[in-house]
Order: structure tokens, then C-alpha cells, then sequence
């Protein structure tokens, strides 16, 4: 039997119906109500993803480039997730639709996370993440990457691409009222109340 693919599980779940919950416990996915657009939004558990077809490759080819360099495997990779996180965070923000985009973007940065980890561990020679013990690529990472195998990270995650949208919409608009000019009356008013000081 071959090995299922992430995307064989997704459109599965998809196409499972309107009981989430039993397809949770079917596919062993978990999944996100993107109430914006009325869409769910499934994801593998961190333990589901290393059943898949993708999780080996994503996890050699990260093997691969981390094998490559001189310097410290654990430190190359930890800068790697946090300039991932820093790209994703300001697509999010730059994004014209931050649901859309959360929901197209949010298992492959899950998925590449996980996998990232699990190459270090097969690089180093130690024992595949479990949720346990934090791994040193996450030292610095501000998710708890494993809780409630994935689902933790996936929510928080989620909140926080949907927030660097708002952010910029604020400071876009803070930005706008900041350049607009000063009305003749408003600075007569400020005079007024400057010279009855």
C-alpha cells in the first residue's frame, strides 16, 4: 500500500462531509472554522504528517541543506524558522484578504516547521521530537510547536497571521490621519485655546 499523500488527506476530510469531529478521529487531522469565509481549514497533527509521503521528503531535503553548511546544525535551523515565521507574518500583513491567505498558508508553514525539526533530529542523531522536551530550533520560537499534537500552534498561529493584518491596517491608518492637513478652523481653535492659557 502506498503511502497517502498530505494533500490525499486533506481533500478526503474535504469531501468527509459535516461531521468534523468524526472525521478528526478518522483521519487523524485536526481542523480551524475559518467563520470569514465559512471554510474549514483541516491540518495533520505533528504525528499524522510523519505517516505522509510529503513528511519524507520535506524531511530529506531539509537534511540535505542543513548537512551542507559548516556551522552548527541546530543554530542554522533555529534561524531558519524565525526568518519563516518573519516572511509569513509580513506576506500576512501585506495580504489583501488575511482570512484567504491564513487559510492557504497556514499548513504548509506547519507542516514545514515540524518537518524542519525532524531533519535536525535525523541530522544529529537523536530521537524524532515527541512533544516532550522543547528541541533547541525552537529555543527562541514563540509557539508551542507539539501542544495538543499541533493544535495549539495551529490556533495561536492562525490569530497571529489574522492580527498582522489588523496591525497594519491600524498603522496604515494612523499613518494616513498623521499626513492629513490641519483644517483653518482647527488651528484657530488651538490658537484660542492657546492664547486663554
Amino acid at each position: 500500500m502506498s503511502t497517502p499523500t498530505l494533500a490525499d488527506l486533506l481533500a478526503q476530510a474535504d469531501a468527509d462531509g459535516h461531521d468534523h469531529s468524526a472525521t478528526e478521529k478518522a483521519t487523524g487531522l485536526l481542523h480551524i472554522h475559518n467563520h470569514a469565509t465559512g471554510a474549514i481549514i483541516w491540518f495533520p497533527t505533528w504525528k499524522k504528517f510523519r505517516e505522509t509521503a510529503d513528511w519524507r521528503e520535506e524531511v530529506d531535503a531539509f537534511a540535505e541543506d542543513l548537512t551542507s553548511g559548516s556551522q552548527a546544525v541546530e543554530k542554522v535551523a533555529a534561524r531558519s524558522v524565525a526568518r519563516e515565521l518573519d516572511t509569513l507574518l509580513e506576506r500576512a500583513a501585506e495580504a489583501s484578504d488575511a482570512t484567504i491567505f491564513v487559510q492557504k498558508n497556514l499548513t504548509r508553514h506547519l507542516t514545514r516547521t515540524w518537518a524542519l525539526a525532524d531533519a535536525v533530529a535525523q541530522v544529529t542523531g537523536k530521537d524524532l521530537p515527541t512533544g516532550g522536551a522543547t528541541p533547541s530550533v525552537f529555543a527562541g520560537y514563540p509557539y508551542d510547536v507539539y501542544g495538543q499534537d499541533g493544535g495549539v500552534f495551529a490556533t495561536t498561529l492562525w490569530n497571529d497571521l489574522l492580527d498582522a493584518r489588523r496591525k497594519r491596517a491600524l498603522e496604515e491608518e494612523a499613518a494616513r490621519k498623521a499626513l492629513k492637513p490641519v483644517s483653518r478652523k482647527a488651528l484657530k481653535n488651538a490658537a484660542r485655546k492657546a492664547a486663554r492659557r
